[in-house]
């Protein structure tokens, strides 16, 4: 347990960084017309979402068959693939006369840094594991 918080150690800091940026950028933000409320909302999708592909990727790391990791990596592929749908097409038709385009492509870069920080502790943790 102590190695699993040691690992999403990662993902709460960029959490912490990012949202403590778009609560402090307000005027940057309004002046490239970025609506920092949808960039908080991402942030936190894909924080949720992490912290929910991490724990079933970690989970299968621990099995010695590795299709089970393999069918884990999908899996998360195909939860993050639905939450970004899903969200990104509930915004859409519930603020469609104000649908902020530079938000939604600032939470497609938000997606990219959790992916990358993602990808980096599950190699850590894959090599310790001697997978």
């Amino acid at each position: 347990m102590q190695t699993n918080r040691k690992a999403i150690l990662p993902l709460i800091f960029l959490f912490i960084i990012l949202n403590s940026f778009f609560l402090l950028a307000k005027h940057m933000l309004e002046k490239w017309g970025v609506d920092r409320y949808v960039l908080i909302g991402a942030n936190l999708l894909f924080f949720v979402v992490s912290l929910i592909t991490f724990f079933l990727q970690n989970g299968a790391l621990k099995n010695k068959n590795p299709n089970v990791f393999v069918r884990s990596i999908m899996g998360g592929v195909m939860i993050k693939m639905f939450a970004c749908i899903t969200a990104l097409l509930t915004y859409y038709f519930t603020n469609a006369d104000n649908f902020n385009k530079p938000a939604v492509y600032g939470g497609m870069i938000i997606y990219v840094l959790y992916l990358v920080i993602e990808v980096i502790v599950m190699m850590k943790l894959n090599k310790h594991k001697h997978a």
